[in-house]
């Protein structure tokens, strides 16, 4: 970006052919704005990894054009990615209050609470950063403190929405500003940039109100422990647990790492006020069953949550019995139904009783349905609609139903497309490198890397590791030792003998000069070694070789 170049771009490096992940860039006069910085869980692909982030080599490489950040609400798949980004491009931060109470606890874990800047913005107020104009305005989400962004610059006004929902009743959080956003649409939005997520649902996603109503009336039948499972991060359906536990005369205990982060954000900025009194998690086991409510993590089947270790009978406070009762006040997000599944079957075989949104209303979304985004195009009225935070399918579909609701303008955006924005419409100009970075262990590294794709191999075909040790002459000194791991009849006397057999012939036909150099020993026990097990038993394992030579040791 030039300070010349009056254009007004968008470029997605996360969350558009995906759910999670989201970072979005908007350039203008030499500088570039940054709209959230999420992450996402990691998959079987990448094993032994928890987390995954977009790759901002690009806005890296650009050095001090970005200038700042402006953070929506307080998702981890919309700020979970700044503590370990942040150092590559080092901008200031922008987020309301309890936004920016979860951010900071972040950043004490990360040893730099005191290296980042990061202000406290108020809903309404115009910002400047850059050549940008930014304000904040209130929507209803599923965390409090859920934000739409005004940006205004000389081209013309965009609006960002983030995750949103209209709410006619939110427990938490003002009513949809429709006047407001009425006014924006009549003074002129170049181009609304929204959420996806549930544009597939054709009805409207519902009230919290609702869902406290419900919960309060389905806690108020049942006996023995009630256990209600929900994100962490649903300020709102944690105010209503807290509702439920007063209605029903049972006492409450929170569960869970994030839960109790949660709580304490909240009560720092202003909400979750009317809480009944906690009870120590240590305590649970004192009361009567049909006084206790437990809320806790683990809505998703996420192995190491409070609820997957008591449904294995392995939290050391809590253990759950037959007539007792989980809640999933929450919806399965697509990728989870394995992980639930397996919870659901060990809940199951206990003999606990398993309550879901499939059966009950227990949960609404915080993404718009089709007569949602319908309202917002109809009061915002943009010339042109990039849908975002979605799959391709996603994406697609509202780019199809803004086309049906009369908008003029639309374009399916992938990470890393440059998109113009002008009053001609929406162009696509360029299209930079994307990627994935993972945190593995303690360090940050590409989704590719070598010990990856290692791990990668090793997880699906097993792994081999032969050591051999040659003599002054180059010829082996002693028979190879091999270790294998996870392959079928590796612990078998016959396959061993066999595969040390192959692997001794491969070295035996090398000429002596040819085993003087490490790689061509390597190669040739790689290929003996993958040679031997496909034949066997079908599988491609990764191989290392261990070599050691007589001038090494030490004598």
């Amino acid at each position: 970006m030039k300070k010349n170049d009056n254009r007004l771009l968008f470029l997605p490096l996360g969350g558009c052919g995906e759910i999670g992940m989201n970072l979005n860039l908007y350039g203008h006069k030499g500088y570039w704005l940054m709209v959230d910085c999420g992450m996402m869980f990691a998959d079987s692909y990448s094993p032994g990894v928890d987390l995954v982030f977009p790759d901002p080599g690009f806005i890296e490489s650009e050095g001090n054009r970005l200038a700042g950040m402006m953070l929506t609400h307080g998702h981890e798949d919309h700020i979970g990615a700044i503590p370990h980004l942040w150092k590559r491009f080092k901008c200031p931060l922008y987020a309301t209050a309890f936004t920016a109470e979860l951010i900071i606890d972040k950043l004490k874990e990360a040893g730099i609470e005191d290296e980042v800047p990061l202000t406290i913005v108020e809903p309404h107020i115009d910002i400047e950063v850059g050549p940008f104009s930014v304000r904040y305005v209130p929507l209803a989400h599923s965390i409090a403190e859920g934000h739409g962004l005004v940006i205004k610059t000389e081209v013309g006004t965009l609006f960002h929405t983030g995750d949103w929902k209209l709410d006619k009743t939110p427990l938490i959080g003002p009513v949809c500003p429709s006047d407001l956003l009425t006014d924006l649409g009549t003074d002129g939005v170049l181009a609304l940039i929204c959420d996806s997520t549930n544009v597939f649902n054709t009805s409207e996603s519902g009230s919290e109100a609702t869902v406290r109503d419900n919960l309060i009336e389905l806690v108020s039948g049942l006996k023995g422990r009630v256990v209600i499972t929900t994100f962490a991060s649903n300020v709102a359906r944690m105010d209503t647990i807290g509702a439920v536990a007063k209605a029903t005369g049972r006492s409450l205990a929170l569960m869970g790492r994030s839960m109790q982060r949660v709580l304490k954000a909240g009560r720092a900025t202003g909400y979750l006020q009317d809480m009944p009194n906690l009870v120590g998690e240590e305590y649970i086991d004192d009361l009567p069953a049909d006084k206790v409510l437990i809320a806790c993590t683990g809505c998703q089947g996420e192995p190491r949550a409070a609820l997957a270790r008591i449904a294995k009978d392995d939290h050391r406070n809590v253990r759950l019995a037959a007539g007792d009762n989980v809640i999933f006040s929450s919806k399965i997000i697509p990728g989870n139904d394995l992980s639930l599944g397996q919870l659901f079957n060990q809940l199951a075989e206990k003999k606990i009783n398993i309550i879901t949104e499939k059966d009950e209303f227990i949960h609404v979304s915080g993404h718009p349905g089709q007569p949602e985004l319908a309202q917002m195009y109809e009061w915002t009225k943009p010339m042109a609609v990039i849908p975002v935070h979605g799959e391709g399918r996603h994406l697609m579909r509202q780019a199809k139903f803004a086309k049906e609701k009369g908008i003029k303008h639309t374009i399916v955006p992938r990470n890393g497309d440059i998109i113009d924005i002008s009053t001609s419409g929406l162009l696509k100009i360029d299209e930079v490198p994307v990627g994935r970075l993972v945190l593995d262990g303690n360090r940050v590294i590409d989704i590719d890397d070598m010990a990856i794709t290692e791990r990668r191999r090793a997880a699906s075909n097993g792994f081999i590791t032969v050591s051999l040790v040659f003599d002054r002459k180059d010829a082996l000194a002693a028979e190879p030792a091999i270790a294998i791991l996870g392959l079928p009849q590796g612990h078998d006397d016959v396959f061993y003998d066999g595969l040390l057999a192959e692997v001794e012939t491969g070295i035996d036909r090398m000429r002596a000069r040819d085993r003087q150099d490490d790689t061509n020993v390597e190669e040739v026990v790689r290929i003996a070694a993958r040679r031997f097990c496909r034949k066997e038993i079908g599988k491609n394992p990764g191989v290392a070789t261990l070599i050691t030579r007589y001038e090494d040791m030490a004598i």
